[in-house]
């Protein structure tokens, strides 16, 4: 009966779209902040925000590429792909700084989680930064001194 009031349409997917610098960091913002299982408000704010400073973008438009980015993460290729497109898009100068970013993200909620640091960590080797200079972007992003 309900079939009938309610007939079922079929799904159409948009196929998502190759990732670029701009989509391969949404989805590693997106990927660092469901580490640990929870997507909260003040992540997706902080991604949002990165967006927008990142790439000059007005409120919709870095909500409506989150929302993009947001979709690639669940269907896409793992975190080797989108740091690949990365690498090859932005100077390592410029990697440091999107990995402070990614830090943000991490720190967006208040509450640091293994999960989240391990995820964040990995990102960051995919990305071809050191050691050393991940500890540094750690302390940077999370206002510690860094450990020497």
């Amino acid at each position: 009966m309900f079939e009938r009031l309610f007939p079922r349409r079929p799904r159409t997917h948009k196929p998502l779209p190759e990732p670029d610098a701009q989509l391969a960091l949404g989805a590693l913002l997106v990927r660092v902040a469901l580490a640990d299982r929870s997507y909260t408000v003040q992540e997706v704010s902080q991604i949002d925000r990165i967006l927008q400073a990142t790439f000059g973008l007005k409120p919709l438009a870095a909500a409506k590429l989150r929302a993009t980015c947001e979709a690639l993460e669940r269907h896409a290729p793992g975190t080797d792909e989108f740091a690949r497109v990365l690498r090859e898009a932005v100077s390592y100068d410029e990697r440091r700084v999107l990995a402070v970013a990614m830090w943000k993200v991490v720190m967006a909620d208040g509450r640091r989680k293994p999960s989240e640091e391990a995820s964040l960590h990995e990102i960051e080797a995919a990305l071809g930064i050191t050691d050393a200079d991940s500890a540094e972007i750690q302390a940077e992003a999370t206002g510690a001194a860094p450990g020497h």
